[in-house]
């Protein structure tokens, strides 16, 4: 018996501008979106990458009872974090606050390089996330699932080590704002393939 429900696979992330149209599940995501990693999956830690929902619950006991008789939630978060093994200077910014990479070509006694800048300042970069595993819904071998989070921010300190004959790899956390254009969902969605396109 094939179980189906059971999902080991691996996804790949992209970003792009906040508002940027997401792709259907069976469409390659198109202009504006770019993989995290020059090679999406291919520069990501064996560790994977985690989907984390957090929250703080509230329960509430009263005189008469010993177990809680009601629950809020007073905060939750959304994060998506994993291992990027890309140290292109293009990869590199983008778990720096999203920076700019300038490409100076090479000249006369001049060294061809690309550089962005180390100081990341008061205003943090948000961009839209979307997150896809070809083969990771449940419902079919073959079919997708993605998860399309709006507004995020990179939340980890990266902290490349290098030392012999270890990769220099980046840490990274992104972490879900609330989209006040979209109140009904204000993280976004995941999307589970159940069915073939007819």
């Amino acid at each position: 018996m094939q179980h189906k429900e059971i999902v080991m696979s691996g996804a790949t992330i992209y970003l792009a501008p906040i508002t940027t149209a997401y792709p259907d599940l069976d469409e390659v995501p198109g202009a504006g979106w770019a993989k995290l990693g020059t090679g999406g999956d291919l520069n990501m830690g064996e560790e994977g990458i985690t989907v984390t929902h957090e929250q703080t619950l509230n329960p509430k006991r009263t005189l008469g009872s010993t177990g809680p008789v009601k629950v809020t939630r007073s905060e939750e978060n959304l994060m998506v974090s994993g291992v990027l093994i890309d140290l292109t200077a293009e990869q590199y910014a983008k778990v720096m606050n999203n920076a700019t990479v300038t490409d100076t070509a090479a000249g006369a006694g001049t060294t061809g390089h690309r550089n962005f800048l180390l100081h990341q300042g008061n205003v943090v970069a948000t961009v839209a996330l979307l997150l896809r595993g070809e083969n990771m819904s449940p419902y079919g071998e073959t079919w997708a699932m993605q998860y399309q989070i709006p507004v995020v921010y990179q939340s980890e300190n990266p902290a490349p080590v290098f030392s012999k004959g270890e990769s220099s790899d980046l840490s990274f956390q992104f972490t879900a704002l609330e989209d006040a254009a979209a109140p009904l969902a204000p993280f976004g969605i995941v999307k589970i393939q159940d069915a073939a396109a007819v």
